[in-house]
């Protein structure tokens, strides 16, 4: 999941960005909001797996699959009734694509089998391209339509894989705590500062997913300790490993 928000950087206007798993985090404050803050961090090559994102349209230049969050989509359908609220055909059209993009958002959270998953998110996805295909008069709803058929090769992986999640939540959660930290210390006071807060931050948080039963102090100390022993190791291979990678 990815997700960046405002973060000033001596003074100027700057920015968090976040780069998040269930057991990584990857932060990075720069000073700009474009394709190159990813692409400086992963690289040009194809990426395995998929991004969930928001629509902002730096992470659609990635190399990489991308999945929309369904969580920003249903929030569009949602206010065509508030902005057009005597257009019957708007009702109609929110009333259809809202419930349809929220049991799409709730599936993989169904005590169901990868037989009944596929089955129902198969269905699903049938149903809201019926609605997406069936043209609209109204411009509005015909904008979101053109969207989701321009689109549509970011938009159903969950259909595919049931662990692709239809929400950025996590990275929402994630990034909470650097949001609140922004307002309060009014951000990092240079680019030093920045790129230290990046690192420290990126350990930190993956530890703290990471670390089982060990307190964070602990875990942090011992790191600390082994790359007192050897300066010129990768931190990254000091981290515990996720509990997705076997340990050899």
């Amino acid at each position: 999941m990815r997700m960046e928000t405002g973060w000033r950087n001596d003074g100027q206007s700057g920015y968090a960005w976040l780069f998040c798993t269930p057991e990584t985090s990857l932060f990075s404050f720069q000073n700009t909001r474009s394709a190159s803050v990813p692409r400086s961090i992963f690289g040009e090559k194809k990426l395995s797996g998929v991004w969930v994102v928001d629509r902002y349209n730096a992470y659609n230049k990635a190399s990489v699959q991308i999945q929309y969050c369904y969580a920003h989509l249903l929030r569009d359908v949602e206010k065509l009734e508030k902005d057009f609220p005597d257009s019957s055909e708007a009702k109609c059209f929110m009333n259809i694509l809202a419930p349809l993009l929220s049991q799409a958002m709730h599936l993989r959270s169904q005590p169901l089998s990868d037989e009944q998953y596929d089955r129902e998110a198969k269905e699903i996805q049938k149903k809201i391209r019926e609605v997406i295909q069936n043209p609209a008069q109204h411009l509005a709803i015909r904008a979101i339509q053109d969207l989701f058929n321009t689109n549509e090769h970011r938009l159903y992986h969950w259909v595919q894989d049931r662990w692709v999640p239809l929400d950025n939540n996590l990275a929402e959660r994630n990034l909470r705590p650097t949001v609140i930290a922004g307002k309060v210390s009014l951000g990092s006071s240079s680019d030093a500062e920045s790129r230290t807060r990046s690192v420290l931050m990126s350990v930190l948080h993956t530890l703290n997913k990471r670390r089982g039963n060990q307190s964070l102090e602990s875990i942090f100390k011992s790191l600390l300790d082994k790359l007192a022993k050897n300066p010129k190791v990768q931190i990254a291979f000091l981290l515990p490993l996720p509990k997705s990678i076997p340990h050899n």
